[in-house]
């Protein structure tokens, strides 16, 4: 990458590497309507560098989106819409390309729907419960994600429906490191074996990284406990004093200051975790996709056969080994020397899957170079925190046998739970569908539309059978909203779909699942899976 665009971009490339920006960069974004909330959205992927984006809104710019919209001005009256905000929003950023369509979502959807097929991710904002669900069967159908997003009052609401969504990159938090002390591969006990603790000499006693410390005292451990290693709290405490009763004294009998010695007895819990596959992982290998590759399988789910059949062959039962280890004190060469033989016997490794994904590139059909060795070098490193995430379709969600009442009654134990506002936006779909309008959109009719409003709360409620109750209190309040957009809600909402569509579109970290309610009087949010 040039070094401007390293210059440019330099936080995000902390975050999500050049293959990320990479990813970023050749990405397109359909934006359905440039409301606060769109505009919201988008400038949060224009300033990290989307490739492209396009905006489809037929709407002409009014005064109210002059007044809660910061990418449209008072030249913006009377302009369409999506033209005024694309050309604002470029300016934020050269890199981007921006392109707009002066067309409502409804005609698309009737005139063209495969219009839609093309983008990496639709975000649709602010959109009639109608034109979500046609639009969502066409996404789910082309498996094209689909990220809604709203802004009502002082809610906001996103819900993504995607079939599926593979992540190599999770970025768990605490990630366990991968050691193997437990089951040293051949080429780390030859490395351990060369280190003999008792004839060294001060300095590099000193000098030993930790874990050729705690390797070496496990031997000794293994010898006179029947080859088991300590596993509750009170052997990992012994097993720390005889790594303690190693250090060096000096002639008064104290013991020396050797930080390594301290540095591996803090690091016994991490040293002695067991070498295993996940769970959530050898569920990846018990899969469908894992085990009935075709020539539409994913990349993703190659590299995952190709690494289940390393476990059960190269592998003796282990994945891939990662190939990094912890920093530590240690002399600068021994500390080298170890970490080369964990990139080796990663390299190893990999290399081991790479011929297997060959062979089953081959037996369906495909070009033994369809996946490059990097891709399956980064699937090894991350193989222990490889995730997928399946949300439910909208049509499910709002079907009537199909709808999560175990999640939305459990939920509503607490009769101020963020639930109550998902549905309370439900109940004002229902009202628009009757009456064309949202309630307390005038004024002078917000008091009747309160009664009206507590009908189709009601109606929802029996339609479904969930026998919870909604106090008046919610009721009156989504009527005095009158379905306003305020910017500060709107702002919130734009950064946390953001965050997410980035997620979707680089593939690294973990998207929610599926539907995240944000309360603006409470400052809570809470994520379902509806």
């Amino acid at each position: 990458m040039a070094a401007v665009k390293e210059q440019k971009y330099d936080r995000q490339l902390r975050l999500w590497g050049d293959h990320g920006q990479e990813t970023l960069e050749n990405a397109h974004v359909c934006l359905i309507n440039a409301t606060a909330s769109g505009t919201e959205i988008l400038k949060n992927l224009v300033l990290p560098g989307i490739g492209a984006f396009t905006i489809v809104d037929g709407h002409t710019v009014s005064g109210e989106d002059v007044g809660n919209n910061f990418f449209l001005s008072n030249n913006s009256i009377g302009k369409n819409r999506a033209q005024a905000a694309t050309e604002l929003l470029q300016e934020l950023n050269s890199d981007v390309s921006g392109n707009f369509v002066e067309e409502m979502p409804d005609r698309l959807l009737d005139s063209n729907p495969e219009f839609f097929h093309r983008f990496t991710l639709v975000i649709g904002v602010q959109l009639p419960e109608n034109t979500c669900l046609r639009l969502g069967s066409v996404l789910w159908s082309a498996c094209v994600p689909f990220l809604v997003c709203r802004t009502y009052g002082l809610v906001g609401h996103m819900r993504l429906v995607v079939k599926e969504h593979t992540v190599i990159e999770s970025h768990p938090d605490n990630a366990l490191e991968d050691l193997r002390l437990d089951r040293p591969f051949a080429e780390l006990k030859n490395h351990i074996r060369s280190y003999d603790l008792d004839s060294m000499t001060k300095k590099d006693h000193s000098h030993t990284p930790w874990l050729i410390v705690v390797a070496k005292y496990l031997e000794k451990w293994l010898s006179g406990h029947n080859c088991q290693p300590p596993k509750n709290y009170r052997e990992k405490e012994a097993f720390r004093q005889l790594i303690r009763q190693g250090i060096l004294k000096n002639e008064n009998n104290v013991p020396e200051d050797e930080e390594n010695f301290e540095e591996a007895i803090k690091n016994v819990n991490t040293a002695l975790n067991p070498t295993k596959v996940p769970s959530a992982v050898e569920n990846f290998f018990n899969s469908q996709q894992c085990n009935d590759l075709t020539s539409q399988s994913s990349s993703f789910w190659v590299m995952m056969r190709a690494v289940k059949e390393f476990v059960q062959n190269e592998g003796n039962g282990n994945l891939p080994v990662r190939g990094t280890i912890p920093d530590m004190i240690a002399d600068s060469q021994k500390f080298i020397n170890l970490q080369n033989v964990y990139r080796e016997k990663a390299l190893q490794d990999a290399s081991a899957v790479t011929k297997h994904v060959e062979c089953l590139l081959q037996s369906v059909g495909k070009p033994p170079e369809n996946i490059p060795e990097k891709d399956i070098k980064l699937f090894c490193k991350n193989a222990a925190f490889l995730r997928v995430v399946r949300c439910r379709s909208l049509a499910d969600e709002y079907g009537v046998d199909s709808v999560n009442k175990d999640e939305i009654t459990s939920c509503m134990d607490s009769p101020d739970s963020e639930m109550v506002l998902y549905l309370m936006l439900r109940a004002v779909d229902r009202f628009y569908l009757q009456h064309s309008r949202y309630p307390g959109v005038y004024n002078y009719q917000v008091e009747e539309d309160i009664s009206k409003l507590k009908l189709c709360v009601n109606s929802l409620l029996q339609e479904y059978s969930l026998n919870v109750n909604i106090k008046d209190d919610y009721i009156h309040e989504f009527c005095r909203y009158g379905a306003a957009e305020p910017h500060t809600v709107a702002a919130f909402l734009g950064g946390s779909a953001a965050q997410e569509a980035i997620k979707i579109i680089s593939h690294q970290f973990v998207p929610f699942n599926n539907t995240f309610i944000y309360s603006a009087m409470s400052q809570t949010s809470a994520t379902f899976q509806l």
